[in-house]
């Protein structure tokens, strides 16, 4: 079931898996496909946007968040919540990692995606420290806040459009049209319009390059489409026999 925004948050499920972006649309585009794989393997998993993209030049906030609830639906999303935080003025202070804090602490997430470190919109990177630790301070037990503590198992980074090497790659083969689909939902953002034509490649374009990049990412795994994420930790490795990706 999909719960839509300014829902109470003390009737969200918990979650198996919780994407954190800074605006909407950027699950969509770096691990839509992931988000969409764990949810057919029965896993409940839900997208929070820290702002509404309020900034952006087509669209309205509104109109963003309606778009979000709608793309959600094709990704199966069992959560959607939008904090409405101030969209290109995000900052990494005590008020907004308490708030996030908060939303973790009631989501109960076991695993969460942020995005990369590193990247050219503010926001993104500010998104990846801001949810860090947030999703530290949820585990504090003496934390300002009425839910209990909880802190999730694991936090990796989409990196997508960051040029590093992934610690491992997601096949999303199966579902790379849903998650263009799901993308195409902001049609706000990427329908075909005059407004800022120049500014915004068409959707065939759009398509073209994100296929190119899912191609890409599948390839180092040996399939055809696969999105990469990174994590801070050594991966560990229990049986060398079910290993999989061909080493010769």
């Amino acid at each position: 079931m999909f719960y839509p925004p300014a829902l109470d948050l003390e009737n969200a499920p918990a979650l198996d898996v919780l994407s954190i972006a800074a605006h909407p649309d950027d699950t969509e585009q770096t691990c839509g496909g992931t988000l969409l794989k764990m949810s057919e393997m029965g896993y409940l998993t839900g997208a929070l946007d820290l702002t509404a993209g309020d900034m952006g030049t087509r669209g309205t906030p509104e109109i963003r968040i309606q778009e979000s609830c709608r793309a959600a639906e094709i990704l199966r999303l069992s959560f959607r919540e939008n904090l409405q935080m101030p969209d290109a003025r995000l900052e990494n202070n005590v008020a907004f990692r308490m708030t996030l804090a908060g939303v973790i602490r009631r989501l109960k997430p076991r695993v969460v995606i942020l995005p990369y470190w590193d990247g050219r919109h503010p926001d993104h990177y500010v998104t990846s420290t801001l949810g860090y630790e947030a999703c530290f301070l949820s585990g504090l037990a003496k934390l300002d806040d009425q839910a209990p503590p909880h802190r999730p198992f694991k936090v990796v980074y989409s990196s997508l459009y960051a040029n590093v090497t992934p610690s491992f790659v997601v096949d999303i083969s199966p579902y790379f049209d849903r998650r263009m689909e799901s993308l195409f939902a902001y049609e706000s953002q990427y329908g075909e319009q005059p407004s800022a034509s120049g500014l915004f490649p068409n959707q065939a374009e759009i398509t073209d390059r994100l296929r190119s990049i899912a191609r890409f990412y599948g390839n180092l795994i040996g399939v055809k489409y696969g999105e990469p994420f990174v994590v801070k930790e050594t991966m560990r490795i229990d049986d060398l026999v079910q290993m999989h990706v061909r080493s010769i």
